[in-house]
């Protein structure tokens, strides 16, 4: 009686076991598919981006290229006589003002020269004295016939000969001082002295270089603009020196210069070669912060235009058909919208063709978002990333467990 039972339960523990597999394998093989079927994580969720809602404003209309400063005087200090160079006076890389010495050349030789022309014309005065008397004395005796012409006429000629050595002698004696007071080589004029070219000890002749001195205030920025981009800039179309409203300098920092200088020198003609037009613009640099050589940016202001846009430099992208900008659509897509630039305002990018008032600009996030993909816009300095006033930030969600 007891082994019916017993049998009985063997074979229904037999016949469960593979039931229970094949019910395991047929829920595994529904569930692959529900979740191949099913949407990826994150599908079609909008991505959070920064928009800028843009407005039409007036700004300077201007032409930018790349200048380089100079002085407003470079002056090569030469000798104007030879000799051995005694003393340096100036110290190398200081200001100077103008007549302040800076070299001394052994003046002894020049001194020797200048008594010898003080005695060469005290001399020739001596001759033109007896010449004179001489001719005087033969004129009384032509008027009474007691010499020949011939004889009065070779003494008039000695006394015109003596004068003129006379003459010649004062030059000669004038050239001996200059020489002289050339001895000590002065600053031309004012500004910052460059290194010297010869040390004390050599012998230097007659305008060698001894050092240069450069004035740095004002200092002059040279530059060249294409005339086509002149033109465009123009308000008229057409560039006119006495329209440009002033320049502007940005500095290798990216700074902007704080004192706006003016245009003081235009080419009359268009280099032929590259097409530009040479230009020259002087600012004030009293405190010397502008240095001879540097490689800036001249912002050439000609005048002002209504109704652009300024947008951030980053949120403008090229593309092989130009300029183009990344708008949040009224339905919060992404748009596209190829734009006419101007030249670059600081950290803006000038907008003069393609916007309008109220469009929404994105300005971030520009590598993620594609066209007529969703976005979530938001304000700069809001969305989710922004941290609100009297809030901690939200902690980080805790990591999902892992499968076994």
């Amino acid at each position: 009686m007891n082994a019916t039972p017993t049998a009985s339960c063997t074979f229904a523990r037999r016949a469960t076991l593979p039931t229970l597999v094949a019910t395991a394998l047929l829920l595994g093989a529904c569930t692959s598919k529900d979740q191949q079927a099913g949407p990826p994580p994150g599908a079609g969720q909008a991505l959070p981006v920064t928009v800028l809602a843009v407005q039409p404003t007036r700004v300077e209309t201007s032409v930018e290229a790349v200048a380089q400063t100079e002085g407003a005087k470079e002056v090569e200090v030469r000798a104007r006589v030879g000799g051995i160079l005694t003393k340096r006076i100036y110290e190398e890389g200081t200001a100077v003002k103008a007549g302040q010495p800076l070299f001394q050349i052994d003046r002894e030789p020049l001194e020797v020269a200048v008594a010898q022309a003080k005695a060469q014309l005290a001399q020739n005065k001596a001759r033109l004295e007896q010449t004179a008397r001489e001719a005087a004395r033969l004129k009384a005796l032509l008027a009474q016939q007691a010499i020949s012409q011939r004889e009065y006429d070779t003494a008039a000629s000695d006394d015109a000969a003596a004068r003129a050595a006379v003459q010649a002698a004062e030059a000669s004696l004038r050239q001996a001082e200059l020489n002289l007071t050339w001895s000590s080589v002065s600053a031309p004029v004012s500004g910052i002295t460059g290194r010297a070219a010869v040390s004390e000890g050599n012998l230097i002749s007659t305008g060698g270089l001894l050092t240069t001195v450069v004035q740095v205030n004002p200092m002059w920025v040279r530059f060249s603009v294409s005339e086509n981009e002149l033109n465009a800039a123009m308000p008229g179309g057409k560039f006119k020196p006495q329209a440009v409203r002033g320049v502007e300098l940005v500095m290798p920092d990216g700074s902007t210069y704080p004192v706006r200088g003016k245009l003081n020198f235009a080419a009359s003609q268009i280099n032929p070669s590259l097409g530009t037009l040479q230009l020259r613009g002087e600012f004030a640099n009293p405190d010397g912060s502008l240095l001879p050589g540097q490689f800036v940016r001249a912002r050439l202001l000609t005048g002002e235009r209504d109704g652009v846009f300024k947008v951030p430099q980053n949120a403008v992208m090229q593309t092989d058909k130009g300029a183009v900008v990344m708008l949040a659509g009224a339905d919060n897509k992404v748009e596209p919208r190829p734009v006419q630039t101007g030249a670059w305002s600081g950290k803006d990018w000038i907008i003069l063709g393609g916007l309008k008032a109220g469009d929404k600009v994105i300005i971030d996030n520009l590598i993620k978002v594609r066209p007529g993909a969703p976005v979530a816009p938001h304000a700069p300095g809001e969305g989710p990333g922004a941290a609100k006033p009297g809030t901690a930030p939200a902690a980080a969600p805790a990591a999902a467990p892992a499968k076994g």
